[in-house]
């Protein structure tokens, strides 16, 4: 390993950044929760970079741990028992991952389930392959290819919907 590729927390930030931040609006789906997410995650690297061997190591740490804190503020109790009083609407301009109208496939993957949003982002935006995508969920490769299979069946349904 050459020493413009050393492996820190900050050049970790600088490589992985924004592929972390795109994660975690996609599952938290608002940028409030977003930035907090993104932070932790952030914050755990540096306590654990030391750990990390390679940069294929580093991306996959980070995928992963992005995924556990999703799941874990989702588990909150705080966040099960609220009910918000904003309507989509009034939240789709500020805080909303992606305003349908501008992007109509991301608004409609914003939509689906989040085991489905979340292998659909991973196979598609982060260009993931399915083998690496079970590795990081620990789920077996035929979960993930029927998660992405009803995924875009679900995905035809809502942009049929929207189109008319």
């Amino acid at each position: 390993m050459t020493k413009e590729e050393q492996i820190t927390a900050e050049n970790a930030v600088d490589r992985y950044a924004d592929m972390v931040y795109r994660l975690a609006l996609s599952q938290m789906k608002n940028k409030t929760d977003a930035d907090d997410l993104f932070q932790e995650v952030f914050i755990r690297l540096v306590s654990h970079i030391g750990e990390l061997k390679s940069w294929e190591h580093v991306k996959a740490w980070l995928i992963r741990v992005t995924v556990n804190c999703a799941k874990k503020h989702f588990n909150l109790y705080w966040n099960k028992n609220v009910d918000f009083i904003e309507d989509e609407e009034t939240l789709r301009g500020e805080e909303a991952y992606e305003p349908p109208g501008v992007h109509p496939v991301r608004g409609a993957v914003s939509k689906l389930p989040p085991k489905y949003r979340l292998a659909v982002h991973l196979f598609y935006y982060e260009e993931l392959s399915v083998a690496e995508i079970a590795k990081l969920t620990e789920q077996k490769e035929g979960t993930v290819k029927s998660q992405l299979h009803r995924a875009r069946e679900m995905l035809k349904d809502l942009l049929r919907e929207e189109s008319g």
